[in-house]
């Protein structure tokens, strides 16, 4: 004879949805500079006129808001807490992706994560990136910004 499952043993499916993406990248940027105060947006423009530097901005999820610069050394993201950009949410893998930085730009590689990593909304193992790509890691949609196309 069994017994009833109780409520700690029930588990569900995530379904996450992808989010609308605009057909210009550099749109979805503009859109939201838009929407920051005068002092969030000079910062975000320095970045996206540089050709040396790169940002992620969230846009969609728990640290709505957050803004992590890319380092030259490569960006870790995941669910650890020792990533670079860290994600708490169990939808992120610990060691989910990467950002690097090579001579044509910055490039996003999925570290063999378990749900996968989309750059506006295809999911992607290696993606060179542009300023103004959303990028969604699990519950978490990113922009990325950047001077260099």
């Amino acid at each position: 004879m069994q017994a009833e499952p109780t409520q700690n043993e029930l588990t569900t499916t995530l379904h996450l949805s992808l989010a609308q993406v605009s057909d210009s990248p550099a749109g979805v940027l503009d859109e939201y500079l838009a929407t920051l105060p005068q002092a969030d947006r000079s910062i975000i423009e320095e970045i996206a006129g540089s050709k040396d530097k790169a940002m992620v901005v969230i846009n969609k999820g728990s640290n709505l808001g957050s803004r992590y610069l890319i380092n030259t050394q490569g960006t870790t993201i995941g669910r650890s807490t020792t990533s670079d950009i860290f994600l708490d949410d169990v939808t992120v893998s610990r060691a989910h992706a990467v950002i690097e930085m090579n001579p044509e730009g910055f490039v996003l590689k999925d570290s063999g994560s378990l749900n996968g990593t989309y750059v506006n909304n295809v999911s992607v193992t290696s993606k060179d990136l542009n300023s103004g790509d959303q990028i969604q890691i699990g519950k978490f949609h990113m922009i990325f910004v950047s001077g260099r196309k």
